[in-house]
């Protein structure tokens, strides 16, 4: 019963945090909700785009009285605003914004307009869309299952550990392994396809996602080391505790960007206001 009692609540927390770390992370898409001709609508705007092609920017929107173009600009760049005309198919309202280099940022907002209204999406700071080059699945499925696994066993040794449940060694040396093979093996090489370089964490840069990741793998290292011949119950206790804040950090808040002044890819912040709209209304 009290394996069935544990195991139930390492799923929870587990699958909560994922959820938190989904619904505020920068690179999910933004949900926007907007009332357009006296009809509500749920929007959803990339903010990363994959590949090697064109982002598309796409509305569904049944009233063929909606037109609507986009304005967007690199990212952060004190360039002009570019303008690019959305087309309708059926019900659909669509555009491309241009391809950008792995790691290139672009900043753009809606504008709809109706015959008795002009409504700008979103109304606040424009959207802000990192691109980023093709990760292969066969690298990036097993990277996010060996990260979810680890932090579900993570989960679960901790609460093991506080019960003085005595396998919980076993799970703690199973949890290191899985991270160091979701995160210190297959996260760098996701790094590798999506920006071009396997770590830019510390001692290279302070990349937030692999600086998480160093972070979780010394905090589970120093607990497996600790427990070898002794019971040190509140070293794998921290260590759950240290995965779980790890993960409930926005993914990629502090991540790679293009300086599109040098060429080179930098650590950049992907959630700070946008200034320069009040600009472009002008």
């Amino acid at each position: 019963m009290k394996k069935v009692v544990l195991w139930s609540l390492a799923i929870v927390i587990t699958l909560s945090a994922a959820y938190y770390q989904r619904k505020t992370g920068p690179t999910y898409p933004k949900q926007i909700n907007v009332t357009l001709g006296g009809k509500a609508y749920i929007f959803h705007l990339l903010r990363s785009h994959g590949g090697s092609d064109d982002m598309p920017v796409t509305l569904i929107i049944p009233d063929n009285r909606v037109t609507g173009y986009v304005v967007y600009k690199r990212f952060p760049t004190a360039e002009p605003w570019d303008t690019t005309p959305m087309t309708r198919q059926g019900d659909t309202l669509s555009a491309l914004l241009p391809h950008q280099p792995p790691a290139g940022k672009l900043a753009y907002r809606i504008l709809l307009k109706t015959p008795n209204e002009d409504i700008a999406i979103p109304a606040g700071d424009p959207v802000v869309a990192r691109f980023k080059g093709s990760v292969p699945a066969g690298i990036l499925i097993p990277h996010i299952l060996f990260m979810f696994t680890a932090m579900l066993l993570s989960t679960l040794t901790g609460l093991m550990a506080i019960w003085k449940i005595g396998a919980y060694k076993k799970y703690a040396w199973t949890t290191l392994i899985l991270l160091l093979i979701g995160g210190g093996i297959l996260g760098p090489l996701v790094q590798l396809h999506a920006f071009g370089a396997y770590w830019t964490g510390i001692p290279f840069g302070w990349d937030l996602t692999d600086n998480k990741t160093l972070i979780a793998i010394v905090f589970w290292l120093f607990a497996c080391l600790s427990i070898r011949k002794k019971d040190r119950y509140w070293t794998v206790v921290l260590a759950a505790i240290v995965l779980i804040l790890v993960y409930s950090v926005p993914h990629s808040m502090f991540g790679s960007q293009y300086d599109y002044n040098t060429g080179d890819v930098i650590q950049g912040v992907i959630m700070l206001p946008f200034l320069g709209w009040n600009m472009l209304r002008k």
